[in-house]
């Protein structure tokens, strides 16, 4: 694909050079810097002064002014000018003679030993060397092809000697050289070789035939080479003979080359042709007639027809990318700016590369290429700011944010983008949401606007990553965010913003008037149970006390919940106190009754205040049951009873006397008051109450158990309760309840025949009574009788044994000696012994009998009976 590359550029005219001379014609070229040396076929050397002057469309042209010129002296043409400006000499191939001239003055310089000037005689064709090895500033350095001999020669020139260093001979007669530090590169007469002329290695090239075409060896760097290979291609060879780019096809008839980064120039005898020397593409052809001679000197391409000179002048690099990127073409664009790196500053350089890696985005962009456009966009690190403000209304009023100028995109905003696409605005503002949801971390500059933009693309596309936005870390804007969120009934997400500042106030008026249908979004079924966790957690006990009425009216049962779920650990630092809680809920009985019941059931808080109040509000719903108004629903009055029972039965911390003054009257109640009477430990009226008045004899049986559970002496109070429960049985009631009654005293003494005294039991039983009615409690009683006497033997025998192992050991240590002298004290008053009359302690440690006498008590002796001081045999 095309691109404007170069211009061509008159430097010298055809009037300038040769004036009305028409058989004159340009035969080499050189420059120098502003000085331009121009060598004709009538052996003269013309010297001009070339200045850039800007034109008035903003390019260069050139102004000639001719300096001098001066006549050789020879008939041949004038064939190669180089100029050494170190030296400021030009070296001058004529008539096959090489000799020096000075460049100011034109004039041949003379040799320093003699008078005939410093020659090098029979040469077809030479060049300096770009690469010089002589590290000596006042010379320079040559090849010369000889025309007798098939050799090639290495000179080292000074300003007024040439000084041969090396002659190397080749197989075939060399036609052109090129010469970069030991390396030469030559066209011989059927192939291109390397040569190094210091060890005599070489490398062939390709073959080529020099008599059918004009052979090209360019030097284009260190150590590499441009040469023309056949089938019309430009060919690339390092010192060891290697390619390391591809190959340029360009004109089979090409007569000259050159090389100006990152483009090759070739000239034929019609056109200029630009290769690209990074994707090897044809960028540019100009028309050029006649020419035939292309050089570059210093980065400056100068070319010459017969009779004119002209320049080939690059446009700025960044009008070419520019140029590039106005036709769509990136990747062009891109591999011309990565392929110029190394000739712009690195500073310069990476400004230049993320610009043109942005602009690359936007037209991807543009082309609702978006992957390829988020690329650009991340390796140009493009301010993200630059993509929000296409999107109309995102970036916030009080954004300081400018685009950047010359703009990188020609699109005023989206709709100018889309063109009323409504499908591609869409497209655009769902990759908005993605770029701007993988750079929101990353950048940390812009990060308001990020925020505040994401937030606005999610209200508007209902998006459901909205919630998560503002449940994160966030810097989004409330003054700009609030009004969009509002348009798109966003009011669940517009609480969280409030929450987000600091106005939790705020946010939880909004929610109630979405919850009591005042504002209509669907985005939390819930809200209400989510307020209510709100407030759950909520450390400002303000809002807390304001807004649980609302909760607590709403539903009872949840909001209550505000309080029963908040933190009941050691640390109760911002927590409501149980009895501000039990007073604030004093106008929501239900919530009362459910937050007592989580403090005393749950909490377990041993506090007498909450276990009487709850046990009042049990028994005021019971009453109020009981009383039928309104009528109570299926299997309400039972479930109501028995929470209460459970209360009491369970809970040791109430009032009773409180609870019985408020039954009093109540022949409904009368198992609560039978368990009431048990908390007094009056079990006598308790147990008359549950088998004279209530006749239920099962729950006479499971008092007896439960008084007795709760008690200190264990199954000496529940043996004690059963007797109690029996005599009532048997002690008689209504004649009409007597056999109720004796049945009810065989069951009992059948379930629980190994509790009960059996000898007691026997002494009260009416005399009529079968041994076949009594025959399980008889079995029960045997066995529980039978089992505690082998169980007493079994103690007893192992008690026994125990005791022969202590008297065993004692006698062990009675026979072991126990040493005293008057040296040794004793271990209580440490007085030494005068006497054999000792005991010894356990441990085996002597004292005297007064002494443990005296110190020991009866109670400790008794202690230790097994383990008493014992009379030892002595050894004084």
């Amino acid at each position: 694909m095309s691109v404007k590359a170069f211009e061509l550029v008159p430097a010298v005219e055809r009037d300038l050079l040769m004036g009305d001379k028409a058989r004159i014609n340009v035969e080499c070229i050189e420059c120098c810097g502003k000085h331009l040396y121009v060598g004709t076929n009538d052996c003269f050397i013309h010297h001009f002064l070339l200045e850039e002057v800007p034109s008035q469309k903003g390019g260069i042209k050139y102004s000639a002014q001719k300096l001098q010129q001066k006549y050789l002296g020879l008939k041949k043409p004038v064939a190669e000018l180089r100029a050494a400006s170190a030296l400021e000499r030009l070296i001058v191939l004529c008539d096959g003679v090489l000799f020096l001239v000075d460049m100011a003055t034109l004039e041949t310089v003379p040799s320093a030993t003699g008078s005939g000037g410093a020659k090098i005689k029979g040469v077809t064709s030479f060049c300096m060397n770009g690469n010089p090895v002589n590290t000596d500033p006042f010379c320079v350095e040559i090849a010369v092809i000889s025309s007798r001999r098939r050799t090639v020669q290495v000179y080292t020139v000074y300003e007024d000697r040439v000084q041969l260093v090396k002659e190397v001979t080749t197989a075939e007669q060399p036609s052109v050289v090129s010469l970069d530090g030991y390396f030469l590169c030559l066209a011989l007469a059927s192939q291109y070789m390397i040569l190094n002329y210091t060890t005599g290695a070489s490398q062939d090239l390709f073959p080529y035939n020099s008599e059918e075409r004009r052979p090209i060896v360019k030097r284009i760097g260190r150590e590499e080479f441009l040469l023309a290979a056949p089938g019309g291609l430009g060919m690339f060879a390092n010192a060891e003979g290697v390619s390391q780019r591809a190959p340029v096809n360009w004109s089979e008839s090409v007569i000259g080359a050159a090389v100006c980064f990152p483009y090759v120039v070739a000239l034929d005898q019609d056109f200029i042709s630009i290769h690209s020397m990074l994707d090897q593409q044809l960028k540019q052809s100009l028309a050029f007639r006649d020419g035939h001679i292309l050089q570059d000197f210093e980065g400056k391409v100068v070319l010459a027809s017969t009779k004119a000179v002209y320049v080939l002048v690059p446009l700025p690099l960044e009008q070419q990318i520019q140029d590039l990127l106005s036709g769509d073409r990136v990747e062009e664009a891109l591999v011309l700016t990565e392929g110029a790196q190394p000739n712009i500053p690195r500073d310069r350089f990476q400004i230049l590369h993320r610009r043109i890696l942005q602009q690359a985005g936007f037209i991807q962009f543009g082309q609702l290429q978006f992957q390829e456009a988020q690329e650009y966009f991340r390796k140009g690190e493009l301010d993200v700011r630059e993509l929000i403000s296409l999107y109309p209304l995102l970036l916030p009023p009080t954004s300081s944010f400018t685009r950047c100028h010359p703009p990188l995109h020609p699109f005023a905003d989206l709709n100018h983008l889309a063109q009323g696409d409504l499908e591609k605005v869409l497209r655009c503002k769902r990759f908005l949401i993605s770029y701007l949801g993988s750079v929101r971390g990353a950048s940390r500059a812009s990060r308001e606007e990020v925020d505040t933009a994401l937030l606005k693309l999610y209200a508007e596309q209902d998006h459901e990553s909205l919630l998560d936005l503002l449940a994160s870390d966030n810097t989004c804007l409330l003054a700009d965010s609030s009004p969009w969120l509002e348009k798109h009934s966003k009011f669940f997400a517009l609480g969280l913003l409030y929450r987000c500042n600091g106005q939790d106030s705020a946010a939880l008026q909004l929610w109630i008037r979405v919850a009591d249908g005042e504002l209509q979004d669907s985005t939390r079924p819930d809200l209400y149970e989510y307020i209510v966790d709100f407030l759950t957690f909520c450390p400002n006990l303000d809002l807390v006390w304001r807004y649980s009425d609302w909760a607590l009216k709403r539903d009872p049962k949840v909001g209550v919940q505000i309080f029963t779920k908040r933190s009941s650990g050691k640390d109760q630092s911002g927590q409501p106190m149980p009895d501000d809680v039990i007073t604030y809920l004093e106008k929501h009985s239900p919530a009362r009754l459910l937050y007592l019941e989580h403090l005393v059931l749950e909490r377990r808080i041993k506090k007498e205040k909450f276990h009487s109040l709850l046990a009042v509000l049990y028994l005021e719903q019971v009453l109020s049951l009981l009383e039928g108004a309104p009528p109570p629903a299926p299997g309400q009055l039972s479930l109501a009873r028995e929470r209460l029972q459970a209360l009491l039965r369970e809970s040791n911390l109430y009032r009773v006397q409180l609870l019985l003054g408020k039954m009093e009257g109540c022949d409904q109640l009368l198992l609560e008051r039978a368990t009431l009477h048990g908390k007094l430990e009056d079990h006598g009226k308790a147990l008359d109450i549950l088998v004279h008045q209530l006749q239920d004899y099962s729950s006479a049986e499971a008092y007896c158990l439960w008084a007795s559970s709760s008690s200190s002496q264990g199954a000496a109070c529940r043996q004690q309760l059963l007797h109690l429960l029996l005599d009532m049985y048997l002690g008689g009631g209504a004649e009409e309840r007597r056999g109720d009654l004796e049945m009810a005293a065989v069951d009992l003494l059948n379930r629980h025949g190994e509790r009960f005294d059996a000898v007691r039991v026997l002494s009260v039983l009416p005399e009529g009574w079968s041994l076949q009615l009594l025959k399980p409690f008889l079995g029960r009683a045997v066995r529980t009788s039978v089992h505690a006497s082998r169980t007493s033997r079994l103690a007893l025998g192992l008690s026994r044994a125990e005791n022969l192992q202590l008297l065993h050991d004692r006698l062990k240590e009675r026979k072991k000696p126990i040493l005293v002298s008057e040296k040794r004290g004793c271990h209580l008053c440490h007085n030494t012994f005068s006497c054999p009359d000792v005991v010894c302690l356990p441990g085996a440690v002597p004292v005297h009998t007064h002494c443990i006498a005296h110190r020991l008590s009866d109670s400790a002796l008794n202690t230790h009976a097994d383990s008493a001081p014992s009379k030892h045999h002595t050894v004084c």
